[in-house]
């Protein structure tokens, strides 16, 4: 299958997304300890809004508009305090796995909007990948059922988001959008974090420090304005997709950073999310879904 110069770039932006979220799982179980979940949030998203936005200044008003808006405090706000609740419960591989129920949770919520673009080749691809994930889940690791719950929901509420983006995103500069969110997902956290947050009482260790710092750029800046660049281009299903490279390298780094354990499970888990990935976004010879003639 070959594709266009505009697709294999949309391509790429969201294979480097999706490996570079995989940061953002260990990077915030270190600044947590430092940092509570609104807290860290408000700090991730209020930090990073304002040079995205320097950076698409001349196309900020454009994407000002009440729908951008709210699914920037919902998809951005909300869903990191509660990815940042349940990784203070659950392990850096329970908690990057879980996330990797994204993809198939997006062809879902698509095709109940009646927007869907999967084929067979995609839905077999989502299943490979599912079961990846649960042979990576089953690898081990301090967890809870109450962390892993608040995972998926924020897996949930994530895959709505991305579904939403796909009409968000037309005739719109990605940058501009993806500033406006963050802009959102800061106002709508800090009175969280004023009314029932912690403000830290010490000051931070070098890599308590370094993780917050790290959230804010590799973390945020990056990966969310080359997802959103990306997902312009191509299908809500296949941009999903590549959301399962985060728990590769989440789940990775949690074995080798964390001592979650690392086994024939997890290498096997491994082969099957990559293996899905592939079959979900080569579905079909026209990945964008007809985005670009609707935008």
């Amino acid at each position: 299958m070959t594709f266009d110069r505009d697709t294999r770039r949309a391509l790429l932006a969201l294979t480097a997304a999706g490996l570079t979220w995989g940061l953002t799982v260990p990077l915030s179980k270190v600044a947590l300890g430092w940092l509570d979940p609104a807290w860290l949030t408000v700090a991730r998203f209020g930090l990073a809004a304002p040079v995205l936005a320097w950076l698409a200044r001349r196309h900020l008003r454009a994407s000002v508009t009440p729908a951008i808006v709210a699914w920037g405090a919902v998809g951005f706000g909300l869903v990191i305090v509660l990815q940042n609740v349940a990784i203070e419960r659950t392990s850096v591989t329970h908690a990057a796995v879980i996330l990797g129920s994204i993809p198939i949770l997006v062809a879902l919520t698509a095709a109940a909007a009646g927007r869907g673009q999967s084929g067979p080749q995609a839905w077999v691809g989502f299943a490979v990948a599912l079961g990846g994930i649960g042979l990576v889940a089953g690898s081990g690791g301090d967890s809870s059922a109450a962390g892993d719950l608040l995972m998926l929901g924020a897996a949930a509420l994530s895959a709505l988001t991305i579904v939403a983006q796909a009409r968000l995103l037309r005739g719109r500069d990605a940058v501009a959008v993806t500033a406006v969110q963050m802009t959102a997902a800061a106002a709508i956290v800090l009175p969280i974090a004023l009314l029932f947050g912690t403000p830290p009482a010490v000051a931070p260790t070098g890599a308590q420090a370094g993780a917050a710092l790290a959230l804010v750029t590799a973390g945020s800046l990056l990966p969310f304005a080359l997802y959103a660049y990306g997902q312009a281009r191509v299908s809500a299903e296949v941009a999903g997709a590549f959301v399962n490279l985060e728990p590769l390298v989440g789940a990775a780094l949690g074995a080798l950073v964390f001592g979650d354990p690392f086994g024939r499970a997890h290498l096997a888990g491994t082969a099957a999310i990559a293996v899905g990935i592939v079959l979900s976004a080569c579905q079909r010879s026209d990945i964008t879904g007809g985005i670009r003639g609707e935008a």
